[in-house]
């Protein structure tokens, strides 16, 4: 079974990503913080990351995924980032920080689910 670890600070949106992603047999965990999927992603090595980049305390998304990228541990979690911030270059910043994918809120259920298939295999 494939784990997917949703990180996000709302609650409503850790909540509608679950729900989304119930069609497929994931194993779902949730973090609140960047600081938190860290943690996480250390000890359970999730095969995917679904992560937002705005989120309260020291460590928003990017910089989350910029330390998981740069550590050989966990460097190969693939990382969609799923965040209200749409512009072009919050995107290209999303990339840049080893984002595989980018999606912005409000966001196809439908696409999503296509997106998590196609990138677990």
């Amino acid at each position: 079974m494939k784990k997917i670890l949703i990180v996000d600070d709302q609650l409503e949106v850790r909540e509608l990503v679950e729900v989304t992603l119930r069609v497929g047999d994931y194993q779902i965990q949730k973090a609140t913080s960047g600081e938190e999927a860290i943690k996480i992603v250390k000890a359970e090595k999730p095969d995917l990351i679904i992560m937002d980049v705005m989120m309260p305390g020291g460590m928003d998304g990017l910089e989350a995924t910029r330390t998981l990228k740069n550590d050989p541990d966990t460097k190969g979690c693939k990382i969609i980032m799923l965040t209200a911030k749409g512009q072009q270059t919050e995107i290209e910043k999303g990339f840049e920080a080893g984002a595989d994918d980018y999606f912005v809120k409000p966001f196809s259920p439908l696409e999503l689910i296509k997106k998590v298939e196609e990138m677990l295999g």
